[in-house]
């Protein structure tokens, strides 16, 4: 564990706060939201542009990190603005403010996701990306175990009572942020590169100049994700199959759980045998659970398949950004992660919205065997098309 620094432990000790406050209302936000007053369109337009506006704020930030030389303080004002986020919910009920306060959550993210993990990486060598990377996924994925567990835990003592629950989500947020404040930059790392002016859409002109070997894992990355809908389809689907609500929840505690306890080892062998060996090996268990719940109507066989699914997150997640990380110029890194984060909710949201289309007009069935069979062809591409350890090359600078 030698490798594990301060920082990697403060930003993985912040992030699973952050994610142990924000998965406690997850259960429970499309609730709430009905009781003041939304509608199920009302909540999809929600979500979809506060997701949307998070993904392409991402690269822009990433780039304003990049541009100053300065991480640390995108990193707390982001989980700053995420933690306010969570008691001005339960506060301001009218819509117009609620689509603001949501919208500054995500926001909140956005404005972190490149500096932070452009922090992870500056803690790292070329060999311990994947040991970084997977720790503090690991970490992050706790938060994901503790907030539905709390969440439910205290509906169960307190059925209908969503408003408390955002309050209570305050002391884990709060942690979070007095975790960040122990976070410093390395004033010899600071860039003394003159600001320029970064366009919102700066992401776009970063993929022009980016290298070819960024290019490579990037289109193999954003395919994958065009393919790999919600897990709000698996949920929908073991729903279907006639399982309780509390089951289906559980479920999803569980596979947060498998991914946080093998997230760490599986990044540590990443950095063994290559992130390339170790993705395909998670594209496989993607595929496994895809084709697999087609044909599962019992408890046994969707425990067996999120368990897989959770080995799936373990061994993909955290190595995309180690990955990116280590074929980007290291000045560039928050930029680079930045850009596929925001090219990444665009594909998600096309992804989501293909899946619900799918689903109604031919079933359930059809979206996770046509999924799971693209999981197989993207295989192919990585075994064949993509470098095992792509060497760092140096983009173009413009």
């Amino acid at each position: 564990m030698k490798t594990i620094t301060k920082t990697v432990w403060t930003l993985s000790l912040v992030s699973l706060f952050t994610d142990m406050a924000s998965e406690m209302l997850y259960p429970v936000m499309p609730l709430y939201l009905k009781s003041i007053g939304f509608s199920i369109i009302g909540i999809g337009l929600l979500e979809g542009f506060a997701e949307a506006f998070a993904g392409f704020s991402k690269g822009y930030f990433g780039k304003l990190s990049d541009q100053s030389g300065r991480r640390v303080p995108f990193v707390q004002l982001g989980y700053a603005l995420s933690a306010l986020s969570k008691p001005l919910m339960a506060l301001f009920v009218f819509p117009a403010w609620v689509f603001v306060i949501r919208t500054l959550d995500r926001l909140g993210k956005g404005i972190r996701n490149g500096a932070r993990d452009a922090l992870l990486s500056d803690e790292a060598t070329q060999d311990t990306k994947g040991r970084i990377f997977g720790f503090h996924r690991s970490m992050d994925t706790l938060g994901a175990v503790l907030g539905p567990t709390v969440a439910l835990c205290y509906l169960y003592v307190y059925p209908l009572q969503y408003k408390q629950l955002f309050y209570w989500a305050v002391i884990p947020g709060l942690l979070a942020v007095l975790a960040s404040a122990f976070l410093k930059d390395n004033s010899k790392k600071v860039s003394a590169i003159p600001f320029r002016t970064v366009s919102f859409f700066s992401f776009i002109n970063y993929w022009k100049v980016s290298t070819k070997a960024y290019k490579s894992i990037l289109i193999g990355f954003l395919f994958f994700v065009l393919i790999n809908s919600s897990d709000v389809f698996l949920l929908l689907k073991a729903k279907q199959a006639g399982i309780s609500d509390t089951v289906v929840i559980m479920l999803y505690i569980f596979y947060n759980l498998v991914f946080a306890v093998f997230a760490f080892p599986l990044g540590n062998l990443s950095d063994k045998v290559g992130f390339k060996k170790v993705f395909i090996i998670g594209l496989f268990m993607f595929a496994i659970v895809y084709l697999g719940i087609s044909f599962i109507n019992n408890l046994y066989g969707f425990v067996f398949l999120f368990f897989v699914y959770g080995l799936y997150a373990a061994a993909t997640e955290g190595i995309t950004k180690a990955w990116i990380s280590n074929v980007a110029d290291k000045k560039d890194t928050a930029t680079a992660i930045g850009t596929y984060a925001s090219f990444q909710s665009v594909f998600a949201l096309l992804a989501s919205t293909l899946a619900g289309l799918i689903w109604y007009n031919f079933g359930p069935a059809a979206i996770f065997l046509m999924s799971g069979t693209a999981a197989l062809i993207l295989i192919f591409y990585f075994a064949f098309f993509v470098a095992q350890q792509p060497k760092n090359e140096q983009p173009t600078i413009v």
